[in-house]
């Protein structure tokens, strides 16, 4: 049976504790590669989930012609 797709959160918070353990340096070779492509495939899903959640929350506006146009949404500044 395969793994269960962590939440957003979840998976953020295990990006977070793979970054905060490959900074200290010490991670023998073979764990930080591990630990590297596990992050790598964490930050995807992370990005893929934040794009949906954009495209959802992206307002619709009618144009002249009376078709829809998506407009982006605004940055937030941090």
């Amino acid at each position: 049976m395969p793994a269960k797709k962590p939440s957003f959160e979840e998976a953020m918070t295990r990006l977070e504790a793979i970054v905060t353990r490959l900074e200290k340096g010490d991670a023998p070779l073979e764990e930080a590669m591990a630990l590297f492509e596990e992050g790598t495939t964490l930050m995807k899903q992370c990005s893929l989930t934040l794009d949906q959640a954009e495209q959802k929350v992206a307002k619709l506006f009618p144009a002249a012609g009376g078709e829809i146009v998506e407009e982006p949404m605004e940055e937030i500044e941090p």
